[in-house]
């Protein structure tokens, strides 16, 4: 039978990245922390954990931490009840992990998940990562759900649609001028910069393809992983690049940036996909994001 205080230092290693912070959170020494993952490790017959910086669990780690990350989010299911039948406020006593990607947070999940957050003593772990990517987090165990552009349920999951975001490939007026004095053009997209959020970032080449029916190749890009700092780079005239609806449409309205493609426009449909567990806590979050997002997002959804 697992010893939970044992899963518990190893969860906590793994997500506050090292033993050392792991004892600061759990009120430990450092050497009490790497006892309990030791003996875990005896116990199971194998090693969970790479005692690396930061230390990264071995995929038997994962398993095991998926499962207790399970036991933690049914737990706190059970705090839920207590708390609905009266009992005194003692504190926040669930973390939930949920791997969301940087418009959505920048734009329509806040609002949308307010108020679970505030009717629940839960905290909120995010992770960010692109759309295209969340999914991983939540197929390693290291999240209880994420939103992602991936429509198909991974196993042991369930997924919900929650709407579309529609991007645009925008510039400044003067930046236009500049860099496309004849519109969006091969010649023109080589020399210009662009601004991307990261290296997995593909919006733009998903929009150029759409408009030119090809990849015009290397383009200058600047990388800029703030999805709040990427409307200001834009809206500076650093470059081109693609924006959500929710943050260009009162810049396309008022002028400050213009559309240069505007009949390729770049639609996302959005889903939330999270452990297939009979929690209600986990029902609790998912009817907020849903609900929240159904009045925030377009439905205007990729085909």
């Amino acid at each position: 039978m697992l010893d939970y205080k044992l899963l518990e230092a190893l969860s906590c290693v793994v997500t506050e990245g090292g033993f050392e912070r792991a004892a600061r959170v759990l009120h430990l020494t450092q050497s009490a922390v790497s006892q309990r993952v030791r003996l875990l490790e005896e116990q199971t017959g194998q090693i969970l954990v790479a005692r690396s910086t930061p230390p990264v669990p071995t995929p038997a780690g994962r398993q095991l931490l998926k499962h207790y990350r399970q036991v933690r989010i049914l737990e706190g299911d059970l705090n839920m009840d207590a708390n609905q039948e009266g009992s005194s406020d003692n504190g926040f006593n669930q973390t939930v992990a949920v791997a969301v990607n940087a418009d959505s947070l920048a734009t329509w999940f806040l609002p949308a998940v307010q108020p679970f957050i505030q009717e629940h003593q839960v905290l909120l772990d995010l992770c960010v990562d692109d759309q295209d990517e969340t999914h991983k987090l939540l197929k390693d165990g290291d999240v209880v759900g994420c939103v992602s552009a991936r429509s198909e349920p991974m196993q042991g999951c369930r997924v919900e649609v929650l709407g579309g975001m529609e991007y645009r490939l925008v510039a400044t007026p003067e930046f236009a001028r500049r860099w496309f004095p004849h519109g969006l053009t091969v010649e023109a997209v080589r020399r210009a910069p662009a601004v991307t959020f990261n290296r997995v970032d593909e919006s733009i080449n998903v929009i150029l393809r759409n408009v030119f029916g090809h990849l015009p190749g290397a383009y200058p890009t600047h990388y800029v992983p703030s999805s709040e700092q990427f409307v200001t780079a834009i809206a500076g005239g650093w470059g081109y690049g693609t924006l959500p609806e929710q943050q260009s449409t009162e810049l396309l309205a008022t002028e400050k940036l213009v559309d240069l493609a505007p009949v390729h426009p770049m639609p996302v449909t959005l889903h939330w996909h999270c452990w297939n567990l009979d929690s209600p806590l986990l029902a609790e979050l998912t009817r907020a994001l849903v609900r929240g997002a159904s009045a925030m997002l377009s439905g205007k959804l990729a085909h």
